[in-house]
């Protein structure tokens, strides 16, 4: 077992110390937070359940006790510590050995908490007796990484020939399987060429050499299937089948390949990756050879269902003209019918037009009373602008008379304020060049200068300047 689970266990431990004691101080004003023991074992159930994560653990059993609700309850333990363990029933239906005081075994699990209590334990998911164990785990992990990779995939999976004409099988020669097969074959097609590629099926040189062999039977010419396994054994005997290469090499076979490696409870990853899984090496010579006999039941109960479909069929077909026919009329008839049918709709047709003529002449009449005479609306709207014209000159003449008063007014203010009024009265404007002179100091002498007097004006030359 590598120890990267234990780095990944004391590094959650750590995390989690540091974080329950930043909870434990966290201010609340000037004083530090207070959990209830509930608060505090949920909050150690979340922590633990949610970064630990999924773990392996080796140990020894101990305390061991089959629950009548079919949980087993026990305890892992080794030189030093130990640890509660639970596996319920949906998973521990799955093991094929039953668990004892002083096993060792490898478990897969979760860390939990059971909070009325406060303990923690271990939520066992799987368990193998040390040694089969770790094969396990191995399996366990090859077999994700090729599901991931897709090569389990039954799209990508290739059909078996339904009459094979030459099979090439790789087994070890010597074997129960190859007799099991060959014996198949023998009694129910015989006219199938066998081609056996012999290669050892156990122990450590195995798995290269089944990898040749198989290369061997895909080369062979006019191969149509292959069948690659052995009989039963141990996880140990069998551990050739999961090869990694050798599972790349079956799912990347241009022919089908059928596996047959073991009895119907043992898998391997060639069973996952290969076209077909046979449960036993006999059952993949009885995928593939199809009997003389079982060909003839199959042809004769094709033939009962194809008979029965037809009698089916025409009977069918027989009722369904019986009705149709029943439901044919008389042309005659059904000619009558449609004439009546048209009166009829041309009868409703004409009432209803005279009704809505009705309607409408009788909204006429109701509009032509309510519009009335048209001469007599003239002959008002003429009063009415008499009328109006009347209002509108007096009105227009009352407002002329009242601004000609207005400017009368303005008029005599302003002569009253207009200097001619002061010339009048002996005195005289004088201007040059337009500009009225108030000042001795706006003249020189020799200065053209005009005079305006009450009546008339002159023109005069300055002789002399006296500024005071």
């Amino acid at each position: 077992m590598s120890d990267v689970p234990n780095q990944a266990l004391r590094k959650t431990e750590i995390s989690a110390q540091a974080t329950l004691g930043a909870m434990d101080v966290a201010p609340r004003g000037n004083e530090p937070s207070v959990l209830s023991v509930e608060q505090l074992n949920v909050y150690i159930k979340q922590l633990l359940e949610g970064q630990v994560g999924m773990v392996w653990v080796k140990g020894e059993i101990s305390n061991f006790k089959a629950h009548t609700s079919g949980h087993f309850y026990f305890s892992l333990k080794d030189a030093k510590s130990q640890i509660t363990a639970v596996m319920f029933r949906g998973h521990n239906a799955r093991l094929k050995f039953k668990p004892t005081d002083g096993m060792e075994v490898i478990v897969r699990g979760r860390i939990s908490v059971y909070e009325p209590r406060g303990n923690y334990q271990l939520m066992c998911e799987m368990m193998e007796p040390v040694g089969a164990g770790a094969l396990q785990k191995a399996f366990e992990q090859l077999k994700t990484k090729l599901k991931a990779e897709g090569l389990f995939e039954s799209a990508r999976k290739k059909p078996i020939p339904t009459f094979p004409r030459h099979i090439a099988i790789v087994t070890s020669p010597t074997g129960a399987a190859i007799r099991d097969i060959l014996n198949v074959l023998s009694r129910r097609a015989r006219s199938i060429q066998v081609t056996v590629v012999p290669t050892i099926v156990q122990g450590e040189a195995a798995a290269p050499q089944i990898r040749e062999a198989f290369k061997k039977a895909v080369a062979l010419p006019g191969v149509d299937v292959v069948i690659i396994g052995r009989g039963g054994g141990s996880i140990e005997d069998m551990w050739c089948f999961n090869d990694e290469a050798l599972a790349r090499l079956i799912a990347a076979s241009p022919l089908p390949v059928i596996s047959a490696v073991g009895h119907e409870i043992d898998f391997t990853i060639a069973d996952f990756v290969a076209d077909l899984r046979a449960p036993t090496p006999s059952a993949a010579a009885e995928l593939v050879a199809k009997s003389a006999g079982e060909l003839g039941t199959k042809v004769k109960s094709l033939e009962r269902m194809l008979h029965l479909s037809f009698e089916k069929k025409m009977k069918f077909l027989t009722e369904k003209i019986r009705g149709l026919s029943k439901r044919l009329v008389d042309p005659q008839r059904r000619l009558q019918d449609l004439e009546l049918r048209n009166d009829d709709l041309l009868n409703r047709l004409e009432f209803a037009m005279n009704r809505r003529l009705s309607e409408h002449h009788h909204r006429v009449e109701l509009l032509t009373e309510k519009l009335g005479n048209p001469e007599d609306l003239i002959e008002e709207k003429k009063k009415d602008l008499e009328y109006l014209r009347a209002h509108m000159e007096k009105a227009l003449a009352f407002s002329i008379e009242k601004k000609n008063a207005r400017m009368a007014r303005l008029m005599s203010v302003l002569d009253s304020l207009s200097p001619l009024k002061v010339v009048e009265r002996g005195y005289s404007i004088v201007t040059k060049k337009n500009e009225v002179i108030k000042s001795a100091s706006q003249v020189k002498k020799g200065d053209v200068i005009d005079v305006r007097l009450a009546q008339g004006s002159l023109t005069a030359v300055v002789d002399s300047v006296k500024e005071e």
